[in-house]
């Protein structure tokens, strides 16, 4: 959610839901970031999580063909409906009151209809968020992502030490993530304990993995990564014997001493393949 100035403050009296996550973001430079990394055009639809006040909205319906805001607070209901009548009413706005993790895409978009989120996600809803959206994104055609979220995270999704995690690898399955800038936590109201950073994930679907690969996938990969400090080829025996293993790490280029934080997206696939071919 953004707020932007003393006046709106005075005139809501709004105070941030504890139990929502809420951090009020009061940086027009901030705002503005996240539209030029969204690259939207006129022809786009943009599914905003968290319109708030909906500052961050009437700048995403000046540059996309339509926006589709889902709100949990029922507060703010009324007052988007009001502000954003006119847009509403010609259906260039979706205004939509239920909690994200229980809205389904497909029923406010056209079918074969692709979209691309702008969210300022609450703390605790990331991996719940990720997982609902890049897990689905077959059918519901999501093209990029562009989140606003807690530094930390996002620093581990583009793993910027060198190190792949269970979470870098479930995101660079289905897309690519680039971290565009840290947003210090002097930048919300309430100020969080943590900073947040801008997070965008482009090119969603180009690793398409589909039905029983998928899960093939992350169920080798969960494995892999169930203890960190053990070679990978003790992780997996549980998955099949020594000798497919060390069939498999060979047929994939990987020694028998490598951990799982050295695989790549693509050393995961082949391992997939190897398995699917036995």
């Amino acid at each position: 959610m953004v707020l932007n100035n003393t006046k709106t403050d005075q005139v809501m009296s709004l105070k941030p839901k504890k139990s929502l996550g809420q951090h009020f973001l009061r940086s027009e430079k901030v705002l503005e970031k996240i539209i030029s990394e969204s690259d939207l055009s006129k022809k786009d639809t943009v599914l905003e999580v968290g319109p708030g006040l909906g500052h961050l909205t009437k700048k995403l319906l000046e540059r996309a063909d339509k926006v589709i805001a889902v709100e949990k607070d029922d507060r703010l209901i009324p007052l988007l409906s009001k502000k954003f009548a006119s847009e509403i009413s010609r259906g260039r706005l979706g205004l939509v009151h239920t909690d994200i993790l229980s809205f389904d895409p497909s029923t406010y978009l056209k079918s074969k209809e692709g979209y691309k989120i702008v969210a300022n996600l609450p703390y605790y809803l990331t991996g719940k968020f990720l997982r609902k959206f890049l897990s689905g994104h077959e059918e519901s055609k999501l093209e990029s992502m562009t989140l606003l979220l807690q530094k930390e995270v996002a620093q581990r999704i583009v793993a910027r030490d060198g190190k792949e995690s269970l979470l870098s690898i479930s995101i660079k399955a289905f897309g690519k993530p680039h971290y565009v800038a840290t947003v210090k936590r002097d930048f919300f109201k309430p100020r969080p304990k943590v900073d947040s950073a801008i997070l965008l994930i482009d090119k969603v679907g180009d690793k398409i993995l589909k039905g029983e690969e998928q899960k093939l996938f992350f169920s080798i990969v969960k494995r892999g990564f169930s203890s960190k400090r053990k070679k990978l080829t003790n992780n997996l025996k549980a998955l099949g014997d020594s000798n497919f293993w060390q069939e498999a790490f060979k047929n994939c280029r990987l020694s028998q001493n490598t951990r799982a934080e050295e695989l790549s997206v693509r050393d995961w696939l082949c391992l997939t393949k190897e398995c699917e071919s036995e």
